[in-house]
């Protein structure tokens, strides 16, 4: 195999593994969120009072702010979130996590945990800051 067919094949595993994982991730769904609603939960609890701008929180899961926003509706709309406005610039908001959000992503967590160290070999969970280095470099900073 030559280098440009090997880059292609590696970007396509990629790819692969990325719907393996959400697919995985699936038993999120006992606790009424999927996998991308818990990632954006996630991300508000760790963000400074609990909230993003959501043209940020775009940038941090790889979205475009209309499709983060088309996101957001259903979980504003089920108090896993709520929207804020910015005192100083009515043209920008904030994704805030509600209390009902809090309490569910502590539940999920437990059951995300359990799955990710399913799902992780452990001769890859020991060289953890090998493989994140490496996602890093291809834009992977949710962190």
């Amino acid at each position: 195999m030559n280098t440009t067919d090997a880059t292609l094949a590696l970007i396509m595993n990629i790819s692969k593994v990325n719907s393996l994982l959400s697919r995985k991730f699936d038993s999120l769904s006992a606790h009424g969120i999927s996998f991308s609603d818990f990632t954006i939960l996630y991300l508000l609890k760790q963000a400074p009072g609990g909230k993003l701008r959501r043209i940020d929180l775009a940038d941090k899961i790889g979205l475009t702010p209309s499709g983060v926003t088309r996101m957001l509706v259903p979980m504003e709309k089920i108090g896993l979130i709520a929207r804020e406005a910015n005192e100083r610039d009515a043209r920008v908001s904030y994704a805030a996590i509600t209390e009902t959000g809090k309490s569910i992503l502590d539940d999920a967590m437990v059951t995300a945990v359990r799955q990710a160290q399913l799902i992780l070999p452990e001769n890859i969970a020991g060289n953890s800051d090998i493989v994140a280095s490496f996602l890093l470099q291809l834009g992977g900073n949710i962190s």
